[in-house]
């Protein structure tokens, strides 16, 4: 019987690594913890590493999500301008 692979979400991934960082317990005690294979937990930590400028080379989710919805509320203003002209136009024309 076959058994299907483990996945793991980023968060746990983030967890382990950081654990292995800390050094408070050697990888063989973290791989009985979380249960899983020594091998993984280093390459998770070593990833973490090379990964972890990319934390301040990228903005912020809520960075974008200001400009975003500045930039959705001009549009919606633009919108509603231009549903209020197209409503004078159709009166004038007798629609």
């Amino acid at each position: 019987m076959k058994t299907s692979r483990r996945k793991f979400k980023a968060a746990f991934k983030a967890q382990v690594a950081i654990e292995a960082l800390k050094e408070r317990e050697t990888i063989a005690e973290l791989s009985k913890r979380f249960e899983i294979h020594p091998t993984m937990i280093s390459k998770w930590k070593q990833e973490f590493l090379d990964r972890s400028s990319e934390i301040f080379t990228t903005k912020a989710p809520m960075e974008n999500f200001e400009a975003e919805k500045d930039r959705l509320f001009a549009k919606i203003g633009q919108l509603e301008m231009e549903k209020e002209w197209l409503k004078k136009i159709s009166k004038r024309g007798g629609l």
